[in-house]
């Protein structure tokens, strides 16, 4: 069977999906999905991600996740690879912990509020707890007593509890509502309403052109009008991924690769100037070096670069040695930094 279709460019939508292996859980406790939180808002901070929904369950998760840069497969593939390492460092397991692939269904934004894919694939999202039956609304338990969904962590809070990674506007936009008390009020009760209406297994789901929210996870590679499936088929076209005889598969994973390395070049490059730092500092200094090191933890923050490379542009030695570096310099109190790595922390910091 053909493998589902990856296709990345600046500003596309996806609907993400990933189950455990053998549809086994992928959180043993509260901590562990505080844990794939932190791991997310850490990939966000690498590619410029914005998330317009998510929910935890116990065997998957899902989100709707804008891409302003094509770098959805190497995002993925870091987000993935980190979280299964620290899954498993903290429940001394080892092994998968996805199964399979993750969907990533691309969505068309919407044409008019309140009307279209994107925002009913809002609700969708926030509506999986009802149909899993964690919550009932007609029970007197509403969708904010689960806890793991933007809903909840988001959507019916104030905009400083938000994590800086989450987007609302256009999920208030489309329930028609402002970002105030008594606007995310009615935006949770707009929901809970639609809860109480429709049968809880098939709650949100919504069919639009003959296929349901659920269907497109299962067969499908869009979510949206055959307008926008020929406009991204004509992408494919233009792009050269589809060729007689070929499976239809389209990655881009040297695409989003390469402006990722050309990122970090440039984050390098003014490192270097920034702390007075020469060609030959880089490949002959000490590997300890804290402006080296204060521009390793800005890669490990703003880029997906491997460590390994980290460690070979800066002369470094070795990942385990770039990890160990910036491990400690984490740790220490800014005050002990010199000016000019405090000064390019701060520049970094309002980027």
């Amino acid at each position: 069977m053909p493998r589902q279709l990856r296709i990345e460019y600046p500003g596309a939508i996806y609907h993400v999906m990933a189950r455990g292996d053998r549809r086994e859980a992928i959180f043993m406790s509260e901590t562990d999905r505080e844990y794939f939180l932190a791991t997310l808002a850490e990939v966000c901070g690498k590619t410029g991600w914005r998330i317009h929904a998510w929910v935890l369950m116990s065997n998957h998760y899902h989100w709707v996740l804008e891409t302003p840069k094509a770098n959805l497969v190497e995002g993925m593939h870091w987000f993935q690879n980190t979280y299964t390492r620290r899954f498993n460092t903290r429940n001394a397991l080892w092994g998968h912990v996805f199964g399979g692939r993750y969907k990533a269904v691309l969505v068309e934004p919407d044409t008019a509020q309140g009307d279209g894919y994107l925002s009913t694939l809002l609700d969708y999202v926030h509506l999986n707890p009802v149909r899993a039956g964690l919550v009932n609304p007609m029970k007197g338990l509403g969708l904010l007593n689960f806890r793991w969904s933007s809903l909840s962590q988001a959507y019916a809070v104030a905009p400083s509890q938000r994590g800086d990674w989450m987007e609302t506007k256009f999920g208030f936009a489309a329930g028609q509502v402002p970002d105030t008390v008594s606007g995310r009020r009615r935006f949770v009760e707009q929901l809970e309403r639609r809860a109480t209406e429709e049968k809880n297994e098939k709650c949100g789901w919504h069919e639009k052109e003959g296929q349901t929210l659920n269907s497109t996870l299962s067969r499908g590679w869009y979510w949206g009008s055959q307008q926008f499936r020929e406009q991204l088929l004509g992408l494919l076209k233009t792009r050269g991924a589809l060729k007689q005889g070929s499976n239809r598969n389209y990655r881009t994973s040297k695409q989003s690769r390469d402006e990722q390395y050309r990122e970090a070049g440039q984050i390098l490059e003014a490192g270097r100037l920034a702390l007075g730092l020469s060609e030959e500092d880089l490949e002959s200094g000490w590997g300890s070096d804290p402006r080296k090191v204060a521009i390793a933890t800005t890669l490990h923050l703003k880029t997906t670069v491997p460590q390994g490379l980290i460690a070979e542009r800066l002369g470094m030695r070795s990942a385990a040695n770039v990890s160990q570096q910036i491990r400690r310099f984490a740790c220490k109190d800014l005050r002990t930094h010199s000016l000019e790595i405090r000064q390019w922390l701060k520049m970094v910091k309002s980027c």
